[in-house]
């Protein structure tokens, strides 16, 4: 069944991350175009605060909105599904449920997914951090192992319990490593009681030979000594090769024994069935020219993680796979869009480097700007850091919510979101989920 709506040009955005939504919220004003918005999920998160949602510092709905309520009042039309595959011979996207979408301009805008590099492993047991869901799976981990490590006789199965492996020292690995040194520095005193006298290791492993490696030399040299200072683990030039039976082993031949690692040591581009191999750059990213236009396309765009651009010199190897370009792509091509409609030239994206920033524990941040011009650490560095998260939050309620979570957790050091919560009968929920979708395509095929 083909979704009909007018006679505007039907834009079609998979993704509603950074990039979607800022490319959304510039068209929509826009009298030539009606968009239509394809995602996963029924809303939009703010990706780099999963961290905070993960180790228990700030609720889900601090950092995550509804789209159609953000949609509320304007005719943006929005579709809760994934991409089977395209046909660009066709203009048509076909997605899961049977639905079937037409589009004049197709916009891809779907971002990334955790990269093994091909280690089964690591892929079969590691924790990743991809998204509320898995934000939400890790912290219901890391509770459990507490109350695992609480119970446990074994002095040996107790320590592996309590070392924790963090694996990418880029913001996420970074961040995560800062977050778990201060519970460890106040929660076990305040509330596990039977391991008050043990201490939980946290390792952080890097295959480069600095930590936050797009950031300036004195940011690298200032983040190894706070982390070590606030007792992380750091091990540079160094990969973790495999992940079994509670064992991380590394490239240098050391083995550790421990019962969590955590996965941020890349991402790679989401690929979808249609779109040729040869459109596909470094890390499955859609090659596109300087309009984000894809290669070998008159009609689909690339915007943020999932696009890479060789021809700006100053990012040869691409834009980084940050918000800011992100963000600045969406507004670049809304733009486009229009001026091409009203019959005039487009405009080449040009990225502005405004900064990248990195929060470590409750004290300390470091911020580069202006392409590593300027850096700010200490309180004024803090102080930056919130201003420009809580500023990038889509409304108020986001922004209230996330200062109310970050002051109580600031004042009292304590996180109190620490229930496991999981849903219950999650087979028979997935067999009632899979029979609906089943009634429905039947009835699209036989009406």
């Amino acid at each position: 069944m083909e979704l009909k709506t007018n006679s505007k040009k039907q834009v079609v955005v998979i993704g509603g991350g950074f990039a979607g939504l800022n490319f959304i919220t510039r068209l929509e004003k826009s009298p030539d175009f009606h968009i239509t918005l394809v995602d996963k999920n029924n809303y939009n998160y703010f990706t780099p605060l999963l961290y905070q949602v993960a180790t228990g510092f700030l609720e889900p709905a601090s950092i995550s909105y509804p789209f159609r309520k953000l949609f509320k009042g304007y005719e943006i039309s929005f579709r809760l599904g994934e991409v089977e595959t395209v046909d660009p011979a066709l203009n048509k996207v076909y997605l899961t449920g049977g639905q079937e979408l037409s589009y004049d301009v197709l916009v891809f805008a779907a971002g990334a997914q955790p990269n093994f590099f091909g280690n089964e492993s690591v892929m079969k047991n590691a924790i990743t951090l991809n998204g509320i869901g898995e934000a939400l799976f890790m912290r219901n981990q890391l509770i459990k192992v507490l109350e695992l490590a609480a119970s446990e006789k074994d002095p040996i199965e107790k320590r592996k319990l309590l070392t924790l492996v963090i694996a990418g020292g880029g913001p996420t690995g970074v961040e995560v490593a800062g977050m778990l040194a201060e519970m460890k520095s106040s929660l076990l005193l305040q509330e596990y009681s039977e391991i008050k006298d043990e201490s939980i290791e946290i390792y952080l492993v890097d295959g480069a030979d600095s930590l936050l490696a797009p950031m300036s030399t004195k940011t690298h040299k200032e983040a190894l000594r706070i982390l070590e200072g606030i007792g992380v683990n750091v091990k540079l030039n160094t990969l973790v090769t495999q992940f079994e039976n509670g064992r991380v082993q590394l490239s240098n031949g050391q083995t550790i024994a421990a019962g969590t690692l955590i996965w941020a040591a890349g991402v790679v581009a989401n690929t979808f069935e249609g779109i040729t191999k040869s459109s596909l750059g470094h890390g499955n990213r859609m090659v596109t020219d300087s309009f984000n236009r894809v290669k070998g396309y008159h009609n689909i765009y690339a915007i943020g993680d999932i696009s890479i651009q060789h021809g700006d010199l100053n990012y040869p190897d691409g834009h980084p796979q940050l918000a800011q370009p992100a963000i600045q792509q969406g507004k670049r091509l809304a733009s486009n869009l229009v001026l091409m409609a009203k019959g005039k030239p487009m405009a080449p994206f040009d990225y502005f480097d405004r900064g990248e920033m990195a929060i470590i524990g409750r004290k300390f941040a470091l911020v580069d700007l202006f392409k590593h011009k300027v850096h700010i650490g200490g309180i004024l560095g803090l102080l930056s850091w919130l201003f420009i998260h809580l500023l990038s939050l889509v409304n108020y309620n986001n922004i209230i919510k996330t200062m109310y979570g970050w002051g109580m957790a600031y004042l009292t050091r304590d996180q109190p979101l620490r229930m496991i919560i999981k849903p219950e009968k999650r087979g028979e929920s997935i067999n009632v989920t899979d029979n609906l979708l089943k009634s429905r395509q039947t009835y699209l095929v036989e009406n």
